[in-house]
C-alpha cells in the first residue's frame, strides 16, 4: 500500500512540473514531440533523416536521453542544431524535472520544434508526461507485429506511430498490416507513418506532418 502511495506522489510531482514545462513551451510557441521506442527501433536515424529535410525550414532543437552515453547527441550535433544530452545513469526514462533542467541550455525564443528522444524503453516512458504536445512511438518491423499487444500503454498514450525499417519486410515474418491493425485496435486515433531510413520511404509524409503541426503551433 505504501508503495502505491509513493508512486502516486512521484507521478503527481512529475505531472505538476510537466504542466509548467507545457506552459513554458506555449509561451514561446514551441511544438514539442517526445519520441519513444524500444532500443534499436531507429529513433535516432529517423531524427537524423528529419533534420536533413527540415533544418533549413524549421528552427529545431533536440534533447537526447540515454542511459549511459552521449553517442546520440554527437550524431545529432553534426546537423548544427542545438542539442542537450541527458544521461540517466541507469534510469529507464526521462522525467519532467530533467527536461526542465535541460531547458536551461536552450534558447526557446530561437526554436520552432523541440524533439525529445527518450530512453529506449516501451514501459516506463508511457507513464511520464514531460510537457510535450505529442508522444511519437516508433515500432520497428524487426520487433514483430505483436508489439502493440505486449505494450498497450505506450500505444494508448501516443498520438503518432512510426512503423520503421519497412525495407526489411521481404526478409522478415512480420506483417506490417497486422502491426498497424493491432496498434489501431488499442488507439484508433493514432496517425500512422511507414518509414525506411535506408531508402527514405515515408520520410516526406512524416516531415510534412511535422512541419504542418509545428507551424500551426507557432502561429497560435
Amino acid at each position: 500500500m505504501s508503495v502505491i502511495t509513493i508512486e502516486r506522489k512521484v507521478l503527481e510531482k512529475n505531472d505538476e512540473i510537466a504542466r509548467q514545462n507545457r506552459a513554458l513551451f506555449a509561451d514561446h510557441g514551441v511544438y514539442v514531440i517526445n519520441m519513444v521506442s524500444s532500443p534499436g527501433a531507429g529513433k535516432t536515424s529517423i531524427l537524423e533523416r528529419t533534420l536533413e529535410r527540415l533544418r533549413t525550414t524549421l528552427r529545431i532543437a533536440v534533447i537526447e536521453g540515454d542511459v549511459q552515453t552521449d553517442l546520440d547527441a554527437r550524431r545529432v550535433a553534426k546537423y548544427n542544431v542545438p542539442a542537450v544530452q541527458i544521461v540517466t545513469r541507469g534510469g529507464c526514462h526521462l522525467e519532467a524535472n530533467l527536461i526542465r533542467d535541460a531547458l536551461g541550455n536552450l534558447d526557446l525564443k530561437e526554436c520552432d520544434l523541440l524533439v525529445i528522444e527518450n530512453v529506449g524503453n516501451l514501459v516506463c516512458p508511457s507513464n511520464y508526461d514531460l510537457g510535450e504536445a505529442v508522444k511519437v512511438v516508433v515500432a520497428s518491423t524487426t520487433e514483430g507485429d505483436d508489439k502493440p499487444l505486449k505494450y498497450p500503454a505506450m500505444f494508448r498514450n501516443a498520438s503518432v506511430l512510426i512503423i520503421n525499417k519497412i525495407d526489411l519486410l521481404p526478409y522478415l515474418q512480420s506483417d506490417v498490416a497486422v502491426l498497424r491493425e493491432n496498434a489501431l485496435k488499442i488507439n484508433p486515433s493514432l496517425t500512422v507513418f511507414e518509414t525506411s531510413c535506408t531508402t527514405g520511404a515515408g520520410m516526406d509524409a512524416w516531415c510534412n506532418w511535422l512541419t504542418e503541426n509545428s507551424r500551426q503551433k507557432t502561429a497560435s
